[in-house]
């Protein structure tokens, strides 16, 4: 459906698609970098003017509420020209709040909001009371400061000693600290302390820090003194380097996990396609690629299904060829055979006898023959058209011994044994695996001067049958070419050497369609050659 929607030029190429989405991916992420620190400092930003505003607005409420309410117009007017701002009360039901405004009100904070001349408009519910104080003011300036100061002075004055404590910590924010101490303020020169006069203020600033503190005295009439400490008050600082680093570092998370699944998906056909490709490779030939859009990527699934389809086509029509000739050679040779019978029942002749037992010596190995390439195309037949190998427990010394005895009569000249061994167990399709073991025999018989050796190992997940013998064993050089079908050791068709060059090319096919393998070496213990064939173990019931 994505491919779909891409323009033909990036829905035809899986790599300039991959770079394209990483790079929106690139740009995709740098945009949520800049509007998470942008929102990030924003709202750090508003709420350290909210606890800046704390105090003050806090200051404001408290003596506003203990006032008359016909004095507190006067006092706000009086108030607004002492500090240059513009303070006013308002109903809360003439000025329309929203919800969570509404709800932070009532919770007794304080709002800051910017104003359209980029001034700031303050507000806070007075305590208990349905009334919103509203305070306008363009930027804060060192007399407003010390005002706010004096007037904090002026209020603690109004207060028992013994409670402003109590008073300073209904003030006190995060942005703003506030200390009340017996003892002068450490740091002031003799000049400074001079100058606390009652409710005075002294400003100090601290450049280093980027911040600034504000001193006062209270002397009460019986003579003790308190001094005030207000700050120190920092400027806004942005984002320190450790939360920069935090939000970069799950920036690239978050891009790197994208980044993942773009190159993932690719991976994953790349990874279906190359199953596939294993599958045909071992003879599957019924699979097929589920092909995913028109890039290279679909163009090469649908290549490797032409290919596939193709090699299929081809093989079944050999293998039907094969079948059909091998079939139509049993009608003639049938009928020789039956010809060499009469012609041997109307004669007496002991030359002409000889001789047509030669004849049907020929004739009962070109049946041999025929059989052994109806075996292979079958083999071939099914494999190339995917058929399901049928699988059941079969105990395997049980089928070596069968297999023994089948081939001991002909060649009573050999020992033919099994070496002892407990009992093993394989799943596989027993008339198939008897026939290549049977055929790994009947080669060995061939070769062997007087041995012939079968042994079998069951490990946890594979079965082993190795078939020796001591007779003169298989060149190295010539080990791969022997299971090619019609393949000898030597160019000669002589009954000296027996065999048609297809039974170890039959054993091939089975192991493969088994899921297993065969191979040839040296005998360590006859000395000649060692077939083995190494079975998986598989579930006997794979439907169940």
């Amino acid at each position: 459906m994505a491919s779909r929607l891409l323009p033909r030029a990036l829905a035809d190429s899986t790599f300039l698609r991959v770079y394209v989405l990483m790079a929106l991916a690139l740009v995709m992420i740098f945009a949520l970098a800049l509007l998470a620190i942008t929102v990030v400092d924003k709202v750090r930003r508003q709420h350290y003017q909210e606890q800046l505003a704390d105090a003050p607005m806090t200051l404001f409420t408290a003596q506003l509420s203990v006032l008359p309410r016909e004095e507190r117009g006067a006092w706000l007017v009086r108030l607004s020209e002492r500090l240059e701002i513009s303070m006013t009360l308002h109903d809360l039901r003439d000025l329309p709040v929203g919800y969570f405004a509404g709800a932070r009100l009532d919770a007794g904070h304080t709002l800051a909001h910017r104003t359209e001349a980029q001034g700031w408009r303050l507000q806070r519910k007075l305590p208990g009371e349905p009334r919103l104080l509203r305070v306008e003011l363009a930027s804060l300036t060192e007399h407003q400061l010390v005002g706010l100061a004096r007037l904090l002075g002026d209020w603690l004055l109004a207060t028992e000693p013994a409670q402003r404590r109590d008073k300073l910590a209904m003030l006190q924010s995060s942005a703003i600290m506030l200390r009340l101490s017996d003892m002068p303020p450490e740091g002031l020169a003799p000049s400074q302390l001079d100058e606390l006069g009652d409710t005075e203020v002294v400003v100090r600033l601290q450049p280093q820090r980027w911040a600034m503190s504000l001193y006062l005295r209270l002397s009460d009439e019986d003579g003790d003194t308190q001094w005030v400490e207000v700050g120190p008050l920092y400027a806004f600082e942005p984002l320190p380097a450790s939360l920069l680093l935090l939000l970069l570092m799950m920036l690239l998370g978050v891009l790197a996990v994208i980044i993942y699944l773009i190159v993932r998906s690719v991976e994953a056909r790349m990874a279906r396609l190359e199953l596939a490709a294993t599958r045909i490779a071992a003879g599957r030939l019924d699979t097929r690629v589920k092909v995913e859009g028109s890039d290279f990527v679909g163009r090469l699934g649908m290549a490797l299904n032409g290919m596939a389809a193709q090699v299929q086509s081809l093989l079944r029509a050999q293998q039907d060829m094969i079948r059909a000739v091998s079939h139509e050679l049993r009608t003639p040779v049938a009928r020789i055979r039956f010809a060499v019978q009469m012609v041997e029942d109307m004669t007496d002749d002991p030359a002409v006898r000889r001789q047509l037992q030669g004849v049907d010596t020929d004739i009962a190995e070109l049946d041999d023959l025929v059989d052994e390439i109806l075996t292979y195309a079958r083999l071939g037949s099914e494999a190339a058209n995917g058929a399901e190998l049928k699988t059941t427990p079969v105990e395997c010394r049980l089928m070596a011994e069968r297999v023994i005895e089948a081939l001991r009569p002909l060649h009573g000249q050999l020992a033919i044994s099994l070496a002892p061994g407990e009992e093993v167990e394989a799943a596989v399709e027993p008339r198939y695996l008897q026939r290549a073991l049977q055929n790994l025999v009947a080669n060995a018989c061939r070769h062997a001067q007087s041995r012939v050796m079968i042994r079998i190992h069951g490990e946890p997940r594979l079965v082993r049958i190795d078939v020796e013998d001591d007779g003169p064993g298989v060149p190295a050089a010539a080990r791969s070419e022997i299971f090619k079908p019609f393949a000898r050791l030597d160019d000669s068709r002589a009954r000296r050497s027996g065999g048609y060059g297809l039974g170890l090319s039959i054993v091939q096919k089975v192991m493969a369609w088994h899921g297993g393998s065969v191979m040839v070496d040296a005998s360590p213990s006859l000395g000649g050659a060692r077939f083995t064939l190494l079975l998986p173990q598989r579930d006997p019931h794979p439907d169940a």
